[in-house]
């Protein structure tokens, strides 16, 4: 099957302060591989998600990815605006904090700002939540999220490919993230 590497991408990754860097990081570096389909690439971190990503990886690595960084106050980011014209914004991990401020519309970071716009533009937001399990606020705003066009992808990997590390365990999910924004990659997948 011929792939269609055609369509460029102007996108966001937000990387908000969950548990589950290592997702942020293997997208990431799966980018990186998917360059030649990004026109614009932007990345968001929250403090909290740096220090989560230390802890948790035991590296500073984000720090290193040739994308322009922005911090989460910098409200003059080109993607706080509908006018810039970014497609699709993954945010990954997504806490149930800034799951809850997207669904009733607080925008009081640059992250919330940017899934705003994205949703009011019509464009693609893709939620990849980590938290479990679920109670009924979380069920509550994931329903409001997605009335309102965003798409929820927990980080649910699966097993069919029979993965042999924790890595290809979540390489999984990275390939669904990267499917669902509309890249086109060489995957594994059910009945090929």
């Amino acid at each position: 099957m011929l792939l269609d590497t055609t369509k460029k991408h102007k996108i966001v990754i937000a990387i908000a302060g969950a548990s589950g860097s290592l997702y942020a990081q293997l997208l990431l570096n799966k980018l990186l591989s998917y360059a030649h389909q990004i026109d614009t690439l932007a990345v968001v971190m929250t403090t909290n998600a740096k220090t989560i990503w230390e802890q948790e990886l035991k590296n500073d690595h984000y720090k290193h990815y040739p994308w322009r960084y922005f911090e989460n106050n910098d409200y003059s980011a080109p993607f706080a605006s509908g006018s810039s014209n970014y497609q699709t914004m993954i945010i990954v991990p997504c806490s149930m904090g800034l799951l809850g401020r997207i669904a009733h519309g607080t925008s009081d970071s640059l992250m919330t700002r940017a899934a705003d716009v994205i949703l009011k533009e019509r464009r693609k937001l893709i939620l990849v939540l980590r938290d479990m399990p679920y109670n009924l606020i979380h069920i509550k705003n994931m329903e409001l999220v997605t009335l309102a066009g965003g798409i929820v992808c927990p980080a649910n990997p699966h097993f069919y490919n029979c993965p042999t590390s924790i890595d290809d365990l979540v390489l999984t999910v990275v390939d669904r993230i990267l499917d669902i924004a509309g890249f086109q990659i060489k995957t594994s997948r059910w009945g090929e």
